[in-house]
Order: structure tokens, then C-alpha cells, then sequence
């Protein structure tokens, strides 16, 4: 056997490259220009910029202040309730028309818009005076 004959029992590892240039040349793997490429460079989380997300309110109401008022149309609650029944914000809510979670931020209001076929007792809801006339018409009543 001659030293050419030999051949290595494992492949040569080679060096991963870095960068552009080969070895640690030119950006040396940090890519071009900017905060990233500098040394020490520390960027800010990004949770800390939620708050330039958030929607900007008026004044100085809050997300969670309870002065929410929800719409439910009358076209839905007929939908839903039949002759003789209470809608009132849990009945509501047990329908799904109206969430649990919105109930503890806000109040309930019936807006009208169509004709009503059944008669509804409706309580401890807001309610526009055409909804109102609507809901006394075919029968149902409105107690506060």
C-alpha cells in the first residue's frame, strides 16, 4: 500500500461560512447597516409597542368602563322568543343574541326597524320609542 492509496474512514468537516465574504469579512454575518449590525445593539421588546395598537379613545373613557350599550334588533329577538315570553338581557343571553361578558360592561338596547308577530314582555332593557310602539302593537308590553 502507498500513501495515495489511503483513504480518511470519515469526510472532511468544513467550517461554516459567514457573511458575504467567506471567513469574517465585510458584514461578517450581520447583514448591512442598521441597529442589528451595530455591537451591543439592544432592540426593545416588542410587547412594550401593544400599547400604540391600542385603539385611541376620547377623553378619558377606558376599555373596560361599563357604559356600553349593546344593540339587539327586534328582527332577532323575534327570531329567537316565541308568544308570552320575557326577553330581558339574561334570556338574552341564553340565547346567545348577547354574551355573558358584555352583560357585566353594558346594558341591553332594543332598536326596531320590522314588524313584530309575536307579543314579548320586555324588561331591564333599554328601548327606542319605535321599538317600543312596535312591541306594544302586536301585543307585548314594556315594564322598566
Amino acid at each position: 500500500m502507498q500513501i495515495h492509496h489511503i483513504k480518511r474512514q470519515f469526510p472532511r468537516q468544513r467550517q461554516k461560512l459567514v457573511g458575504r465574504g467567506g471567513k469574517r469579512g465585510t458584514t461578517s454575518g450581520r447583514g448591512t447597516k442598521g441597529q442589528r449590525a451595530r455591537s451591543g445593539h439592544r432592540i426593545r421588546p416588542e410587547i412594550r409597542d401593544v400599547i400604540k395598537r391600542l385603539p385611541k379613545l376620547r377623553g378619558h373613557m377606558s376599555l373596560f368602563a361599563p357604559n356600553l350599550v349593546v344593540a339587539v334588533t327586534l328582527r332577532d329577538i323575534a327570531r329567537h322568543f316565541t308568544t308570552g315570553e320575557i326577553v330581558s338581557p339574561t334570556t338574552l343571553a341564553k340565547k346567545r343574541l348577547v354574551s355573558a361578558a358584555t352583560l357585566r360592561r353594558g346594558e341591553v338596547k332594543i332598536i326596531g326597524g320590522t314588524k313584530l308577530g309575536v307579543a314579548l314582555t320586555v324588561q331591564g332593557c333599554l328601548i327606542t320609542p319605535a321599538a317600543r310602539q312596535i312591541i306594544e302593537k302586536a301585543g307585548g308590553q314594556y315594564v322598566k
